[in-house]
């Protein structure tokens, strides 16, 4: 037999090596169908196989559960060319210069752009493909350019030279990826009538030709998003490597987040401070996808991430007996919605100890644990924190913003006790002894200080950040975080724009820069994240927690290791409970709704 057709020397060259392959991160690709076949120029799997993506092409369907089934699968997501888009997904009717349209590929490619950008997923698109990430994330498209704008003079971008053959230039805007990738100007192919008139709230338009017409966007709330209007994957088919480094980028971004989602799906992560029972009152839902919140079962898992602690807020009022009571019926109240509404919630679970976390993921459930906000919750009767640890209650924050009966707050301080005052001081002990994690969040240095002389067991601070970096009385300085590891302790870096950042807009740039320095003045092992979310934490390109996965991704590229980021994302919290929750014999007696 000719040795051309047989397969057994191939097949033992693969077999008889090990590992078998390099692991490469895979990218779908959506392509073209019609009643009887799916069809797909080669060019863009060339591409994407070229830059070291394993390349699979995602047939358009009507089922959602196969949509979300290539979800999961991929790593990034390729749009590719073909058809126009039915304009009535952008509430418009027809003009006569529209060209056929696919109705099954325009469904289908815009619902998986939209999904995907939830999920964080990085995306490319080419052609049309530019057309449906900007309509599925609130843009607009011409329907064609010409008839739209008639006394424009424009250039001819429906060619008909061969693909691979540059036929104008385009110039990106200043510090752009497509600038980063390409050059400030640079000539590309052309085979088009429509284009991107409004790039929508999500994107930001990065090149345009010289006749104004929007070549390229990219994300503006550091996403992995880039789209070009040209045809990048014709001039890779010809050896003509200057459009490369578009297909390299979409790898490199693919292989961060495929790293990511393995670290997350290795380890428990867990988030120190929401404020989600906040919304209760506006009819909150954690298993219903909630536009106005920041946490909620759906973007946990597209953040991927495992649990949350829910903050029993009580703001500051009147230290009078009228007042203190209503306190304490409010963190009653409170606490019995928490678990209302997590039991009625399919897929999630209270969690009180460490050990719960683990069971709780293998059933593919998430965890809700339960902290108090602000000492106020007791009034002045100490016998409250041993009841609420019966509740389930794994932390308490002395103060919030207003001094009260136990301690002096860091904000709106009247100096009352310069300190922990002698009730504040049995209050610290009584929650050693209960096994309550102190929460030093909110409270004044001199509070800080008295608390770390006294406690018998490491304490947190559950939402803060460094002041080194943001001077601002809520955050730490560089000696409170040296003190707060040297005891043990932990502190969880906030989102809240104010504490990351004096002036300007926040960014998840500023979130890794606090992580960082706080790392580099206490150590590893004494941060953590407590994002503040639903009590305004969240900054651009951190908004929610389904973009948490993005903040891993950043950490990565800054070097932090996997057994690093276990550490952060719950390790060295969770390390603090068990130490906190043994000294009590918390494992001998559990809440109620923890059995």
């Amino acid at each position: 037999m000719d040795k051309t057709y047989s397969i057994d020397r191939q097949y033992r060259q693969i077999t008889n090596r090990f590992p078998n392959h390099e692991e490469r991160p895979i990218v779908g690709i959506t392509g073209n169908c019609d009643d009887v076949t799916y069809s797909l120029n080669r060019d863009y799997a060339a591409s994407v196989a070229a830059a070291g993506m394993v390349p699979v092409i995602l047939p358009p369907t009507t089922s959602y559960d196969i949509i979300l089934s290539y979800l999961d699968s991929v790593d990034a997501l390729l749009f590719s060319g073909g058809s126009d888009i039915n304009p009535l997904y952008q509430n418009e009717e027809p003009i006569p210069e529209l060209h056929a349209i696919n109705p099954l590929r325009d469904h289908f490619e815009l619902l998986l752009a939209r999904l995907a950008y939830d999920r964080q997923i990085p995306m490319l698109g080419i052609c049309r493909g530019i057309q449906v990430i900007a309509t599925s994330l609130g843009g607009t498209v011409c329907q064609d350019i010409q008839a739209e704008n008639p006394d424009t003079k424009f250039l001819k971008h429906s060619q008909e030279a061969p693909r691979p053959t540059a036929t104008h230039t385009v110039k990106a805007e200043e510090n752009t990826l497509v600038a980063r990738l390409l050059g400030e100007e640079f000539s590309v192919n052309s085979f088009h009538h429509q284009a991107v008139r409004d790039a929508g709230p999500h994107l930001r338009v990065s090149a345009v030709a010289s006749d104004g017409v929007i070549e390229a966007v990219e994300s503006n709330e550091f996403k992995s998003i880039l789209a070009v209007q040209w045809h990048p994957e014709s001039f890779v088919r010809k050896n003509n490597n200057f459009m490369y480094p578009l297909f390299n980028w979409l790898s490199q971004e693919a292989t961060s987040f495929r790293q990511a989602k393995h670290i997350h799906q290795s380890f428990i992560t867990l988030d120190s401070h929401c404020d989600t029972p906040m919304l209760f009152a506006e009819g909150y839902n954690p298993s219903v996808r909630q536009d106005h919140a920041c946490v909620d079962l759906h973007k946990m898992t597209e953040g991927y991430l495992d649990a949350a602690f829910w903050a029993v807020y009580l703001p500051q009022k009147e230290l009078t007996p009228e007042g203190r009571a209503g306190a304490v019926a409010y963190a009653n109240g409170l606490i019995e919605c928490i678990k209302k509404t997590v039991s009625y919630a399919r897929g999630a679970q209270l969690a009180f100890t460490a050990k719960d976390l683990p069971r709780i993921k293998r059933n593919g459930d998430k965890a809700i644990y339960i902290g108090i906000e602000n000492g106020y919750a007791i009034g002045t009767d100490l016998s409250h924190i041993e009841r609420y640890r019966r509740e389930g209650v794994v932390y308490m924050t002395l103060c919030h913003n207003g001094d009260n009966d136990l301690c002096d707050s860091a904000m709106r301080s009247l100096h009352t006790h310069g300190g922990l005052s002698a009730l504040g001081r049995d209050a610290v002990r009584e929650l050693n002894r209960c096994g309550i994690m102190v929460d030093l969040s909110h409270t004044s240095e001199t509070t800080f200080y008295d608390v770390l002389s006294l406690t018998d067991v490491p304490v947190i601070c559950s939402h803060s950040s460094c002041r080194a970096l943001c001077n601002h009385p809520r955050n730490l300085s560089d000696d409170q975080l040296r003190s707060l590891a040297e005891q043990g302790g932990v502190v969880q870096i906030t989102f809240y724009p104010g504490f990351v950042r004096s002036e300007g807009q926040a960014t998840i740039h500023d979130i890794v820069a606090h992580i960082l320095h706080a790392i580099d003045v206490c150590g590893i092992n004494h941060v953590g994240i407590g994002s503040d979310f639903d009590g305004d934490g969240g900054v651009l390109g951190l908004s929610n927690t389904a973009e948490m996965i993005n903040l891993t991704r950043l950490l990565l590229a800054e070097g932090l290791t996997p057994y690093e980021l276990r550490k952060l994302w719950g390790g060295n919290f969770l390390h603090v409970m068990e130490q906190v929750q043994r000294r009590a014999n918390i494992y001998i007696e559990r809440p109620r709704y923890a059995d």
